[in-house]
Protein backbone atom coordinates (compact mmCIF):
# COMPACT_ATOMS: atom_id res chain seq x y z
CA UNK A 1 0.00 0.00 0.00
CA UNK A 2 1.67 3.29 -0.72
CA UNK A 3 -0.92 5.90 -0.20
CA UNK A 4 0.31 8.55 1.98
CA UNK A 5 2.47 11.01 2.43
CA UNK A 6 5.02 11.63 -0.60
CA UNK A 7 8.71 12.25 0.21
CA UNK A 8 8.40 16.17 -0.70
CA UNK A 9 6.06 16.58 1.86
CA UNK A 10 7.26 14.67 4.69
CA UNK A 11 11.15 16.07 4.16
CA UNK A 12 9.02 19.52 4.45
CA UNK A 13 7.56 18.69 7.42
CA UNK A 14 10.84 17.61 8.86
CA UNK A 15 12.66 20.12 7.70
CA UNK A 16 10.58 23.33 9.81
CA UNK A 17 12.65 21.32 12.47
CA UNK A 18 15.60 22.09 11.16
CA UNK A 19 14.38 25.86 11.47
CA UNK A 20 13.43 25.82 7.45
CA UNK A 21 10.72 27.20 6.46
CA UNK A 22 7.64 25.80 5.16
CA UNK A 23 6.23 26.82 1.81
CA UNK A 24 2.32 26.86 1.53
CA UNK A 25 0.26 25.80 -1.01
CA UNK A 26 -3.15 25.94 -2.48
CA UNK A 27 -3.91 22.21 -2.33
CA UNK A 28 -5.27 20.78 -5.71
CA UNK A 29 -7.27 16.71 -5.77
CA UNK A 30 -7.12 14.60 -8.14
CA UNK A 31 -9.01 11.50 -8.92
CA UNK A 32 -8.13 8.01 -9.19
CA UNK A 33 -9.46 4.12 -10.15
CA UNK A 34 -7.04 2.83 -7.88
CA UNK A 35 -4.33 3.43 -5.55
CA UNK A 36 -2.00 6.72 -6.83
CA UNK A 37 1.61 4.98 -6.00
CA UNK A 38 4.04 6.68 -4.44
CA UNK A 39 4.92 9.56 -7.22
CA UNK A 40 0.69 9.59 -7.10
CA UNK A 41 0.66 9.13 -10.59
CA UNK A 42 -0.62 5.53 -10.75
CA UNK A 43 -4.68 4.70 -11.82
CA UNK A 44 -5.34 8.21 -13.14
CA UNK A 45 -8.57 8.84 -13.96
CA UNK A 46 -9.40 9.34 -17.19
CA UNK A 47 -10.51 12.90 -16.05
CA UNK A 48 -7.57 14.83 -15.91
CA UNK A 49 -8.98 17.82 -13.88
CA UNK A 50 -7.05 18.86 -10.57
CA UNK A 51 -9.67 20.58 -7.95
CA UNK A 52 -8.81 23.42 -5.68
CA UNK A 53 -9.66 22.92 -2.17
CA UNK A 54 -9.88 25.23 0.86
CA UNK A 55 -9.70 23.93 4.37
CA UNK A 56 -11.09 25.15 7.14
CA UNK A 57 -8.94 25.99 10.26
CA UNK A 58 -8.26 22.92 12.31
CA UNK A 59 -10.32 21.71 15.28
CA UNK A 60 -9.82 18.95 17.66
CA UNK A 61 -11.95 15.46 17.01
CA UNK A 62 -11.52 12.52 20.03
CA UNK A 63 -7.67 12.69 20.19
CA UNK A 64 -6.74 13.93 16.90
CA UNK A 65 -6.74 17.64 14.67
CA UNK A 66 -8.96 17.51 11.74
CA UNK A 67 -9.74 19.87 9.03
CA UNK A 68 -12.83 19.83 6.53
CA UNK A 69 -12.65 20.92 3.01
CA UNK A 70 -14.84 22.83 0.63
CA UNK A 71 -16.64 20.25 -1.60
CA UNK A 72 -15.48 20.02 -4.95
CA UNK A 73 -16.95 18.77 -8.21
CA UNK A 74 -16.17 17.58 -11.52
CA UNK A 75 -19.60 18.73 -13.37
CA UNK A 76 -21.12 16.76 -16.67
CA UNK A 77 -18.56 13.64 -16.06
CA UNK A 78 -17.79 13.14 -19.93
CA UNK A 79 -14.55 10.63 -19.15
CA UNK A 80 -16.51 7.12 -19.34
CA UNK A 81 -18.04 5.11 -16.86
CA UNK A 82 -15.28 4.84 -13.68
CA UNK A 83 -15.33 4.06 -10.11
CA UNK A 84 -13.17 6.56 -7.85
CA UNK A 85 -11.29 5.01 -5.25
CA UNK A 86 -8.69 7.57 -4.69
CA UNK A 87 -7.91 10.82 -4.92
CA UNK A 88 -4.26 12.35 -4.68
CA UNK A 89 -2.69 16.12 -3.56
CA UNK A 90 -1.05 18.36 -5.58
CA UNK A 91 0.57 21.69 -5.36
CA UNK A 92 -0.42 23.25 -8.72
CA UNK A 93 -3.35 23.14 -10.78
CA UNK A 94 -1.18 21.36 -13.57
CA UNK A 95 2.45 19.98 -13.05
CA UNK A 96 3.81 21.19 -9.13
CA UNK A 97 4.39 18.52 -7.00
CA UNK A 98 2.71 15.36 -5.66
CA UNK A 99 1.70 15.90 -2.03
CA UNK A 100 -0.25 13.25 -0.13
CA UNK A 101 -2.93 10.41 -1.73
CA UNK A 102 -5.36 8.62 0.64
CA UNK A 103 -8.88 6.39 -0.20
CA UNK A 104 -12.07 7.62 -0.40
CA UNK A 105 -14.34 6.64 2.64
CA UNK A 106 -16.44 4.68 0.27
CA UNK A 107 -15.74 3.98 -4.29
CA UNK A 108 -17.78 6.12 -6.24
CA UNK A 109 -19.19 4.99 -9.43
CA UNK A 110 -19.29 8.22 -12.00
CA UNK A 111 -20.57 8.13 -15.74
CA UNK A 112 -20.89 10.46 -18.69
CA UNK A 113 -23.36 13.54 -17.43
CA UNK A 114 -23.22 12.51 -13.82
CA UNK A 115 -21.15 15.14 -11.26
CA UNK A 116 -18.96 14.26 -8.66
CA UNK A 117 -18.65 15.71 -5.53
CA UNK A 118 -15.70 15.27 -2.94
CA UNK A 119 -15.56 16.98 0.55
CA UNK A 120 -11.93 16.53 1.88
CA UNK A 121 -11.17 16.24 5.43
CA UNK A 122 -7.53 16.53 6.57
CA UNK A 123 -6.29 14.97 9.95
CA UNK A 124 -3.72 14.84 12.45
CA UNK A 125 -3.41 12.23 15.30
CA UNK A 126 -2.93 11.25 18.17
CA UNK A 127 -2.13 14.76 20.67
CA UNK A 128 -0.75 14.56 24.04
CA UNK A 129 -3.61 14.14 26.58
Amino acid sequence: MTTGLSTTHADAILNVRRGTTWTAYTPHLKVHTGDPGAAGTANASAETTRKPVTYAAPSTVSTNRSMTGTAVSWTSWSAGTETISHVSEWDALTSGNFQISGPLGANKTVANGDTLSITPTATQGGLAA
